[in-house]
């Protein structure tokens, strides 16, 4: 058996792709658009799996865009959230918080946050490595939301 990928529906493209390609830094492998199905598939990997990914097209997630659907996407209990290993997650968080991403469970710990994507998937930064030392304004900022 092998894990390939946990695909998302999206409800705008471009947004979401800024989010998990320009802030989150993930990298287009593969895009599929299907016209009689009205849809757009696209492949993300993360940056050190992308050789992995191209040679046995996973790990991934794959972004569904269904072009005419109106639907809203709820996210049900079941589903918990998507992790990644960042270099710097200082230096991450706060590209996204510039970028007005909410931080919504700060790395006050130097070592783990949560954000969402523009469809409210919940993502989990995990600091590779140790734990960076504590810092402002982390240290003091508060949770929001939920994640």
């Amino acid at each position: 058996m092998q894990y390939l990928h946990t695909m998302i529906r999206v409800s705008n493209l471009d947004d979401t792709l800024r989010f998990f390609c320009d802030l989150l830094g993930l990298v287009e492998v593969n895009r599929y658009e299907n016209e009689k199905g009205k849809f757009t598939l696209v492949f993300l990997s993360a940056p050190d799996d992308l050789g992995l990914a191209k040679e046995r097209k996973a790990p991934l997630v794959e972004l569904t865009y269904n072009w005419d659907s109106e639907e809203e996407y709820g996210n049900g209990r079941a589903f918990g959230h998507l992790a990644y290993r960042v270099q710097d997650i200082y230096a991450l968080c706060q590209r996204l918080m510039d970028n007005g991403v909410d931080i919504l469970r700060p790395p006050r710990d130097g070592h783990m946050a949560f954000v969402k994507s523009p469809d409210g998937i919940s993502i989990e930064l995990l600091q590779a490595g140790d734990s960076l030392p504590p810092q402002e304004p982390w240290v003091s900022m508060e949770n929001k939301g939920s994640w």
